[in-house]
């Protein structure tokens, strides 16, 4: 099942959640991945900073649950959205603004483009972006999420880096579309030997959190 970037964007508010999976080991960051996806997560990002990521990118597609979609993330360049593509990944994201947004958007594949200052906020969606993920989102905390969307409030932002599911609600409650924890939420889940046990209880305590906090359409 692949998403038009306006269903992905509506799916995405939706659910609130996309899980930044970077890990250590193709296997292990595949195992990680279908462990969140087995609890609920709908959007799962594998970085192409993981050893074999496209090959962890088409194993998970190959076993994902209905309804769930597989991105792949730190993508830079047309070449890497051409490998993404080929691999299955279903949406991209990107840590600045990188020539992968236009390329993304040429071929209608739902991209967040990574940004953190104004300025970079409005060109990330001049280039196609679906959604500009806010990045790292720590340094400013939701009251910058806040101050960007007063001049941009029709910018759907997904709060990206250092959110713990203490933190999330904060996030919503100031105008983010989404959060999309990473280390937080994964832990050493993406390495060999990892705690998937402990991955799928903290993945537990986000899907409560985005259950019990009141959507806010935008």
């Amino acid at each position: 099942m692949n998403q038009t970037p306006e269903d992905f964007l509506a799916g995405l508010r939706a659910a609130k959640l996309v899980a930044i999976v970077r890990g250590t080991d193709r296997d292990a960051a595949t195992a990680a991945a279908l462990a969140l996806m087995e609890e609920g997560f709908r959007y799962v990002e594998v970085a192409l900073t993981t050893p074999d990521a496209p090959a962890a990118i088409a194993a998970i597609r190959a076993s994902a649950p209905p309804g769930a979609l597989v991105g792949a993330g730190t993508v830079l360049s047309v070449a890497d959205v051409k490998d993404v593509v080929a691999a299955g990944a279903q949406f991209i994201v990107t840590p600045a603004l990188a020539d992968s947004i236009r390329e993304a958007a040429r071929r209608d594949l739902p991209v967040l483009a990574g940004a953190l200052t104004p300025t970079e906020v409005h060109e990330g969606m001049n280039r196609g972006a679906t959604l500009v993920k806010l990045f790292p989102a720590f340094i400013g905390g939701p009251r910058y999420v806040k101050a960007l969307l007063d001049p941009f409030p029709s910018v759907p932002l997904v709060a990206v880096g250092g959110v713990g599911a203490a933190d999330a609600a904060a996030y919503w409650d100031a105008g983010a579309a989404a959060v999309g924890p990473g280390s937080p939420l994964v832990g050493d889940a993406a390495s060999p030997g990892g705690d998937l046990d402990a991955l799928r209880a903290r993945a537990r305590d986000y899907l409560r959190t985005a259950a019990g906090h009141p959507r806010v359409d935008g």
